[in-house]
């Protein structure tokens, strides 16, 4: 944003996340750990947000990497969409805030 306007918000008025924010890196910084999560690479893999629609990849999302978990949340409109977790003894995936995430099935 540049000097003088006003930051964009979400309609929960919270701040759009970006990658630009410090705390936040695109989804494709945890590859391994959706690879991990779901048996291939997903990071061109298409998804799509249930809380606005938006069909993308999912290295688009904004990852939070800085918690116990990883929180990957929509570009478009902020909402969570993947939370992961790792454990000493499991991996827990709550993808909840997707309508869908798509898998292919060729190598």
């Amino acid at each position: 944003m540049t000097e003088g306007t006003p930051e964009a918000t979400t309609a929960a008025g919270t701040a759009w996340p970006t990658t630009d924010d410090p705390m936040t890196l695109d989804a494709n910084a945890v590859a391994g750990m959706l690879q991990d999560a779901f048996g291939a690479e997903m990071t061109a893999a298409p998804g799509q947000c249930a809380h606005c629609g938006n069909v993308a990849p999912i290295g688009t999302l904004i990852a939070y990497t800085r918690a116990p978990g990883v929180v990957l949340r929509c570009s478009v409109c902020a909402e969570v969409v993947i939370r992961i977790v790792e454990t000493p003894d499991s991996m827990l995936v709550d993808a909840r805030g997707a309508v869908y995430l798509q898998r292919s099935r060729r190598g």
